[in-house]
């Protein structure tokens, strides 16, 4: 892991039809973040153009928020999401 990451959060659903991954942050986390989603075969980066909390758009989520977020790749649980600094 490169020095320029840091650990915000963890997949713990994936929703594939729809590609989206239920994260629970440790970390804030706000839109236009360059987040890393790493597992064991899941390793891709992404920039944040929207998160969901409870169904509802918003552009930023605190630690401790559980957040709904389109994912261009497949997720799955325990996969780590690494906060990118830019």
């Amino acid at each position: 892991m490169a020095e320029k990451e840091k650990k915000i959060g963890v997949i713990f659903d994936y929703f594939a039809k729809i590609k989206v991954a239920a994260i629970k942050l440790g970390a804030g986390l706000k839109a236009g973040d360059v987040i890393h989603v790493k597992g064991h075969t899941t390793d891709f980066e992404q920039k944040i153009k929207s998160m969901q909390i409870e169904n509802k758009s918003v552009d930023k989520a605190k630690k401790g928020d559980s957040i709904g977020l389109k994912v261009k790749d497949r997720v799955r649980p325990n996969d780590t999401v690494y906060l990118v600094k830019q």
